[in-house]
């Protein structure tokens, strides 16, 4: 099972300028690496069988036919592997030679392609060797005794994906061959390429190939040549370069003596998936003016398990290294940013929040305060309202406290405690029985308590559940599911807690940063059982629904790309090795897809909130789904793992 992965290389051979056999012995040498590996398919430099750097030796017969009798032994000793490969060959046609890439496979030669933009400026000279794609009116080239399909629109079909290639300059011009390919099909892209080295060059390869790759939502496999190239006027580092809808995969060592194959996994199930979804995409397919590609099957390349060997982010919602702060900065301030907007449209003069000491709620008095502070507001205009209730324990209500006292707004108390002892009472529910009426009562009452003081004071209500837990449903419907404005509607738990420890860490007083620190360190808990005999809390939500990072992990790439359960199980066992067993991981990803079905309900009438990254349930935008829909099919894919 490959999940709708296709493994690829970029490979980087060692040359010598003009001997087309020690080339050839080198590229069926990767070539064999690869396939060992468990590639489908590799690519090769631009004219990597003669060199790129011949010169006007390219205009002598003998090193054209050396070449051909160089691709005729790699297609000879190659013949009983099933790795696609695509190699950069000169081929004599009609009086004309084409700069080409050439695909082979179990001995055959699939196809040739001749690159369309030949570079005649500064240190290239091509067109006074190579004739253009774009002047070639032949179908079909003879090529090692075979008759082969020859365009520059051929899109090659494997049981995997479909592919497409294009050479070097083809990359750099304005509209590069690949966007056609793309629209009519390729879902990888391959570049064969001889990129010569400059000072700044290299990261101006790199930003074209990532948006080439995003604008295409392809992947994009570069290989451009490196060492025994002529280093006359110019060198050649050697670019390895796997890019998958503008995120770089892997990437060889420039500069390097040695030669390299370098691998990845491309998701092609994920591209299919961001096809389908992005309607401009399909829009410009069928605007599209460029001529129809021809077709060339492949024999079946994708039999073999996969060996996965990229990483994936335990926490895809959470920045990372350098860019932490500025994503960090920028996701605060959209929610800083929704709620000003609303507070100045409906003119209210307060913001009501209910203060837990738990993550959430602290995280929407912090965006709470960084907005008044910016609308020029007093802070004493935010009501933050702690409601002890039967969980609540020593540390998180003392927390609570201290965070309102450090950051200046208005602190109310209102216990909740007789209130729910009396409407048990009018119910007639024994209060010694914790079930769910005995804990949804208290999320109840603590939102009516909220409403109330909002219109008390001309406020709204700000909401304080995640992303998180409206994907689980872990919420009280009409409870703390519902505020006038919820400025965590698409912020993941996992997120949440990087976030505030992020404000604590930046620009905080050292009161509030103890504080904050302490609540980051607080198990999640909603508190409505009470505590144990020590005052610790009994109630954790992670004993209950599962662990958080999991629950993140299973919504983003369920939402983000529509994997089913069993690939996102097999993503999850390899991102989570050693810290989850499999056994774990399934159960709770049974219960991630039971729950996320059953509790869309909660979700069809959720408050408005701004969204702040590529994942939303707003039943208004990003998330349309009935709140009767079965699960039967999701839960039947998880069941035999």
């Amino acid at each position: 099972m490959n999940y709708g992965f296709v493994k690829v290389a970029s490979a980087i051979p060692r040359v010598r300028v003009a001997d087309c056999a020690f080339n050839a012995s080198q590229i069926e040498k990767e070539i064999i690496i690869a396939d060992g590996k468990g590639v489908e398919i590799i690519v090769f430099p631009e004219l990597c069988l003669t060199g790129y750097t011949c010169g006007d030796l390219f205009a002598h017969s003998l090193l054209l036919e050396s070449a051909e009798l160089g691709l005729m032994q790699i297609l000879n000793n190659t013949r009983q592997l099933d790795i696609i490969s695509i190699l950069g060959v000169p081929v004599p046609l009609n009086g004309m030679l084409l700069n080409a890439a050439v695909v082979i496979q179990k001995g055959k030669v699939l196809g040739v392609v001749p690159k369309t933009y030949l570079p005649n400026y500064k240190e290239f000279y091509e067109k006074r060797w190579f004739t253009s794609a774009s002047e070639v009116m032949e179908p079909m080239v003879r090529l090692c005794g075979q008759n082969v399909p020859l365009n520059a629109c051929l899109l090659f079909d494997t049981a995997g994906t479909t592919f497409g290639i294009e050479l070097c300059e083809d990359l750099w011009a304005p509209i590069p061959p690949s966007s056609a390919l793309a629209l009519q099909g390729a879902e990888i892209i391959f570049n064969l390429s001889a990129d010569n080295e400059g000072v700044g060059k290299h990261n101006y390869l790199r930003s074209l190939i990532a948006q080439q790759s995003a604008r295409c939502i392809a992947g994009y496999v570069f290989s451009s040549c490196g060492f025994g190239e002529s280093t006359t006027d110019v060198v050649f580092a050697g670019n390895a370069l796997i890019y998958e809808n503008g995120t770089l995969l892997a990437s060889g060592k420039r500069f390097s003596f040695e030669e390299q194959v370098v691998t990845s996994e491309i998701d092609v199930e994920r591209l299919r998936t961001e096809r389908r979804v992005n309607t401009t995409f399909a829009s410009c397919r069928a605007q599209t003016a460029q001529g129809v590609a021809r077709h060339v099957a492949t024999e079946y390349v994708n039999a073999r398990d996969l060996q996965l060997t990229r990483t994936f982010d335990p926490h895809p919602f959470v920045p990372q290294g350098p860019m932490l702060d500025e994503r960090c900065e920028e996701i605060f301030s959209i929610q800083v940013s929704g709620l000003a907007q609303r507070l100045t449209h409906t003119q209210a003069k307060s913001a009501v929040v209910g203060i837990s000491g738990g993550l959430d709620s602290t995280l929407a008095l912090l965006v709470c305060v960084q907005t008044f502070d910016k609308l020029g507001l007093s802070r004493k205009g935010i009501i933050g309202v702690t409601m002890p209730g039967f969980g609540t324990t020593d540390r998180t209500h003392s927390n609570a406290v201290d965070l309102m006292e450090s950051l200046g707004v208005t602190i109310r108390e209102v216990s909740i405690k007789d209130a729910c002892l009396q409407h048990f009472k009018d119910i007639g529910h024994n209060p010694e029985v914790h079930d769910v009426t005995y804990e949804n009562s208290q999320a109840r009452e603590r939102t009516q308590i909220l409403m109330d003081i909002a219109n008390q004071t001309n406020g709204l209500v700000i909401g304080t559940g995640d992303l998180s837990e409206l994907a689980l449903g872990w919420a009280t419907y009409n409870g703390d599911h519902m505020s006038m404005y919820g400025v965590n509607a698409s912020v993941p738990k996992t997120l949440v807690k990087h976030l505030v420890k992020w404000v604590a860490e930046n620009g905080m007083g050292e009161a509030s940063r103890k504080t904050l620190l302490d609540i980051v360190d607080t198990p999640i808990s909603p508190e409505l059982i009470p505590a144990d005999e020590d005052g610790n809390i009994r109630q954790i939500t992670e004993d209950l629904v599962g662990p958080y990072e999991l629950h993140d992990f299973f919504l983003y790439y369920f939402l983000r790309f529509g994997f089913a359960p069993s690939k996102i199980y097999f993503l999850a066992v390899r991102t989570f090795k050693g810290v989850y067993d499999e056994e774990t991981v399934k159960k709770w990803l049974q219960t991630f897809c039971r729950r996320f079905f059953n509790q869309q309900f909660k979700r069809s009438c959720l408050p408005d909130g701004p969204k702040v990254g590529s994942v939303s349930l707003s039943p208004r935008g990003d998330w349309r789904m009935p709140s009767d829909a079965s699960s039967a099919l999701w839960l039947n894919d998880v069941a035999p793992l």
